[in-house]
């Protein structure tokens, strides 16, 4: 890891530090708020405050951790564990989800006089907070699924504070207090909806699936018009961690001395890194070529010999 990088994961820590200390006091006082004004759908934003902290305190872990460098037992070190804290996140996130759905509907078949002027400033207080969380977290989920997880959570309580905050207002006119629980559902939605994006995005990394954006054969296009380039087969692309894309490829190239081989090599680089961003480039250079060659070369037809720069 980089000076560089290491100062903006320090700085991330330190964020995330400052986002578990608010959502460890904003939640205590909602449930508080909540229980006097007694309002489920504030509660209900109260407990998924909460579960922020938890979100924060994991993330915070993973992030320390996956600042590690590569072992010998683990060469590509520990990035990967931020992974596995986004899907922990996200079952924290959806079984606070199932816990409001469940004790909304409770409400809604029996629904209980609401305070609303109470309801009205301790959302805007958690509203506040949350959104201030957001500020400091925007930098980090551009570029971290790890980041992105807790901003997520940021984003969908400054929301339904806001949400809350708002029926309350409608409450001071109408004793329309079914309300409480139909929000309570609106939020448990959101949490649904945004977790499935990043359970999908963790998985596909997981599986080390093509990243997004990345196209197979524009590399292959791009690799073979490399002047020396005969053609590419046995292609994969994949993240070894949420911030680095990885490529393993082999190459034919005309029979040639190996310092020929690294100028063209350098260039594939180059290329590489500058269109499709790939910082990670694993290639294989041989002068016989696969009989079968194609992109996905399949295992064990064809025996190749060469060497790997």
């Amino acid at each position: 890891m980089t000076g560089h990088n290491h100062h903006i994961e320090k700085s991330w820590g330190h964020r995330l530090m400052a986002t578990m200390i608010l959502n460890l006091i904003i939640p205590a006082v909602q449930i508080y708020g909540g229980i006097l004004s007694g309002s489920m759908a504030l509660i209900s934003d109260a407990l998924h405050n909460l579960s922020d902290f938890t979100s924060a305190l994991i993330s915070y872990a993973a992030l320390r951790l996956g600042g590690r460098g590569p072992t010998l037992k683990q060469t590509f070190g520990f990035r990967r564990v931020e992974v596995f804290a986004t899907v922990l996140n996200v079952a924290l996130l959806y079984g606070v989800g199932f816990y409001i759905a469940i004790e909304s509907w409770k409400r809604f078949h029996h629904p209980e006089t609401v305070q609303g002027a109470l309801v009205i400033w301790i959302a805007l207080i958690a509203f506040i907070a949350n959104f201030i969380s957001m500020l400091m977290l925007r930098s980090g989920a551009r570029v971290n699924l790890n980041m992105r997880s807790v901003f997520i959570h940021m984003l969908t309580d400054a929301l339904t504070s806001l949400g809350v905050a708002v029926l309350g207002i409608v409450w001071l006119f109408r004793p329309w207090y079914v309300l409480d629980s139909i929000v309570s559902w609106v939020i448990v939605g959101m949490i649904f909806y945004n977790g499935w994006g990043l359970l999908k995005e963790a998985f596909m990394i997981l599986m080390n699936a093509t990243p997004p954006g990345i196209d197979l054969q524009d590399i292959q296009k791009a690799i073979e018009a490399v002047e020396g380039v005969h053609e590419i087969h046995h292609l994969h692309v994949w993240n070894p961690s949420p911030e680095n894309i990885a490529l393993a490829v082999h190459i034919t190239v005309p029979d040639q001395m190996l310092s020929s081989v690294d100028e063209i090599a350098a260039e594939i680089r180059r290329l590489l890194l500058g269109r499709f961003k790939i910082n990670h480039p694993i290639l294989q250079f041989e002068a016989n070529g696969c009989e079968t060659a194609s992109l996905l070369c399949t295992e064990g037809k064809g025996v190749k010999k060469g060497v790997s720069e």
